[in-house]
């Protein structure tokens, strides 16, 4: 059976300062079921390379009891940026490749990519832009 861990706005938050970044927090949806936002929280974070993402947990998830305790976030959605454009890695990487957005992450793949992100060198882009690789 599968363990589920819960991401919360702080949760995520906390991954991405503990990486370096600057984080911005705001929660979308209440746990009202007429919220009008079709998101649960979103994090954003500039990390000091200049890269920054975008952490959107869209919706709740519901799980059974014995599963976890009701409406949960366990995946969430990552947008990626340069210099606040959207934007893939440059080849060579695991993630963002010829995409600018990754779906479906628990928490253990975000701390995959937000270390792979906090660690990107921005000048591979001049030299992948030169090169016509990317």
């Amino acid at each position: 059976m599968e363990t589920y861990s819960a991401m919360t706005a702080e949760s995520v938050g906390k991954i991405l300062q503990e990486a370096g970044a600057e984080v911005m927090v705001r929660s979308g949806r209440s746990d009202s079921y007429s919220a009008p936002r079709e998101f649960s929280f979103e994090v954003k974070a500039l990390f000091p390379n200049g890269m920054g993402m975008s952490v959107i947990a869209r919706q709740f998830n519901y799980r059974d009891p014995w599963e976890a305790q009701g409406r949960v976030n366990d995946m969430v959605d990552v947008l990626l940026l340069r210099d606040g454009t959207l934007t893939p890695l440059p080849k060579g990487f695991p993630w963002f490749q010829g995409v600018d957005e990754e779906c479906g992450l628990d928490e253990e793949k975000l701390r995959e990519l937000v270390e792979c992100v906090r660690t990107v060198n921005p000048k591979l882009y001049l030299l992948q832009e030169m090169t016509g690789d990317l």
